[in-house]
């Protein structure tokens, strides 16, 4: 049994061989400039000739017109699946190392200075503040402050 295109009288790009050509929609418009902007970002366009196919993309009035517009693109490759949690941790710790990274990697800058130090002395009056817990008042625990009469001790 043919496609209900063939049945119709359309050939692949919906146009009538026999009748008058079908109008595109604006979903049909979007759909082919989609396409251009898969086919730009995969090198297969410069950017000039993408922007004038999607110009004459938005501009076509019947659906034979989007037709030419990517009939010599090959189809986008199928759908992978989505990056996992692994691949999206390297790629932070890649931006993070070029952005701290400068054009002068043995040379130090004074911004890069300035964080070392706040880090320094963060640590050191948090190192500072613990020990001086330790030594000078002693382990607390909530509501306990040494042996004393108890609630079961009899007076």
């Amino acid at each position: 049994m043919a496609p209900s295109a063939d049945r119709d009288g359309a050939g692949p790009s919906g146009a009538h061989r026999d009748g008058p050509p079908l109008r595109a929609s604006d979903a049909d418009r979007y759909a082919t400039v989609a396409v251009v902007q898969d086919a730009v970002a995969r090198g297969l366009l410069t950017p000039d000739e993408g922007s004038q196919r999607m110009a004459a993309a938005y501009a076509a009035v019947h659906l034979r017109d989007l037709g030419p517009l990517t009939e010599d693109l090959p189809p986008a490759p199928a759908a992978s699946t989505p990056p996992g949690w692994r691949s999206l941790g390297t790629m932070a710790v890649e931006q993070l190392r070029s952005s701290v990274s400068g054009p002068a990697p043995g040379r130090l800058r004074p911004a890069r200075i300035a964080v070392a130090v706040a880090l320094a002395v963060l640590l050191l009056v948090l190192v500072g503040h613990l020990a001086a817990q330790l030594l000078f008042d002693g382990p607390h625990l909530d509501g306990w402050h040494g042996p004393g009469p108890g609630l079961y001790d009899v007076p």
